[in-house]
Formats: structure tokens, C-alpha cells, sequence
């Protein structure tokens, strides 16, 4: 069996507040392979947050250890978790977090400006920005664009650089129904058409439903899977 391309072993994650510690993670563990789709629940306070950050090399854990594509992140200093994410994560954020001055196309060429493999984009992936329903909307800046073809863009951004894993902070938490599953639906023809990984938090059950599996989190733990 191949290695999972993402592996955690009793990770704990300790804010501290004045005096007070604040305990975000209290030892999780968690396996993905390669080309899944798991979805992360939780409510507010659950550490779904706080382990996306650290999984994205945002932030560093207290203890414990997790490997993202062979790469040990405990091992890794502040500019070494900066390259990883530029070579191997791609982000969606609930509120897109498009440049507003730039068009569609100009957003997608900024990640891919700040990237190791920086050069022309192939085929493969204009054909990307077609299954995205967003080829005839470079030339728009956000203002002149939908939410959900703000997302779809914000989506194209993310994967520009063709990371190994694709970490989605609800994607769908400013979008109508409508919007949510086309969405939803980008994400899962991602899945199913590249193998590309996606790990998404969501706090809505139909969005997780996308997911192969749900893991469920409470209190800094995993309390289960579905």
C-alpha cells in the first residue's frame, strides 16, 4: 500500500492567552490518500480551523507529527512551510480573496507568478478553466462577477500550480444554493476526473456529503468518521 499523502499522529496544537493555555488540537490522527475527498465537520471551537492551518503550513503544531507528501512539516522551518505550500497546496477560502484590481486571469497569473514552475499555461489546464465554466470570464475583474464565478476562479487559482493537495475552508459558506452545488460539483469533477485530493471544511451536512468520507471533530479530537 503507498503512503498516505497525508499522515498525523497525535497532533495537539496549545494557544497561549495572557496566562491561560487554550488547547485547539488534543492529540488527532488522521490518514488521506492520495485522491481523496474528505470533508471535516465541526462547530465553532471544534480545531477544524486551526488543523487546516497547520495542514496548509500556515501555522506549526505544538507536538505530535504530520507528514504533507512525504514532507515531514516538524522538520521544516517558517520559510520551509512558505515553499511547501507554494509546491504543494492550493487554497479556497470562504470569501475568495480575489485582488480586486485584477481580472480573472490576471488573479490566476499572480499564484502562478509566485510559483517554482512559473511559465505558459498548457493545455490541460485551459481545458480546466472550460470544466470550470469561467473561459469566457478572464478578462472580468471581480466586481463584474457572480460569487460563484468568483469561487470558480478562486478554485483556478488554487490550482494553477498543480498542487498535490487542495484544502477548501468553506467554499460555499457565501454562496446560494445554486451557486453551492455548481460549486460542489467543480470540486467533486476534480476529484473524480483528476484524482486530485481535496480535504474541505464545511459545517453544512449536504456540502460534506460531496466528500468520500466526513470526519467529524469536537473539542480539538476526531469523535468519529462517516
Amino acid at each position: 500500500m503507498s503512503e498516505p499523502i497525508i499522515r498525523i499522529q497525535d497532533l495537539k496544537k496549545i494557544y497561549r492567552t495572557g496566562d491561560v493555555d487554550v488547547a485547539a488540537l488534543r492529540g488527532v490522527s488522521l490518514e488521506v490518500a492520495k485522491g481523496d475527498f474528505v470533508s471535516i465537520v465541526g462547530p465553532s471551537g471544534s480545531g477544524k480551523s486551526t488543523l487546516f492551518h497547520i495542514l496548509g503550513g500556515l501555522a506549526a503544531p505544538t507536538s505530535g507529527s504530520i507528514h504533507i507528501d512525504g514532507d515531514d512539516l516538524m522538520a521544516l522551518s517558517d520559510s520551509g512551510r512558505t515553499n511547501l505550500r507554494r509546491r504543494k497546496v492550493g487554497f479556497v477560502f470562504q470569501k475568495y480573496n480575489l485582488l480586486p484590481t485584477l481580472t480573472a486571469m490576471g488573479n490566476i497569473e499572480m499564484a502562478r507568478y509566485f510559483s517554482e514552475n512559473a511559465g505558459p499555461l498548457d493545455q490541460s489546464f485551459r481545458d480546466l478553466l472550460t470544466r470550470l465554466g469561467i473561459q469566457d470570464r478572464l478578462d472580468h475583474k471581480p466586481r463584474a462577477m457572480s460569487g460563484g464565478e468568483q469561487q470558480r476562479v478562486a478554485i483556478a487559482r488554487a490550482l494553477v500550480n498543480q498542487p498535490a493537495i487542495l484544502l477548501a475552508d468553506e467554499p460555499t459558506g457565501n454562496l446560494d444554493t445554486e451557486n453551492s452545488e455548481k460549486v460542489l460539483g467543480v470540486l467533486r469533477d476534480l476529484n473524480e476526473r483528476l484524482g486530485q485530493t481535496i480535504l474541505m471544511i464545511t459545517h453544512n451536512p449536504e456540502a460534506a456529503a460531496y466528500g468520500h468520507r466526513t470526519v467529524h471533530m469536537r473539542d480539538g479530537r476526531i469523535v468519529r468518521e462517516s
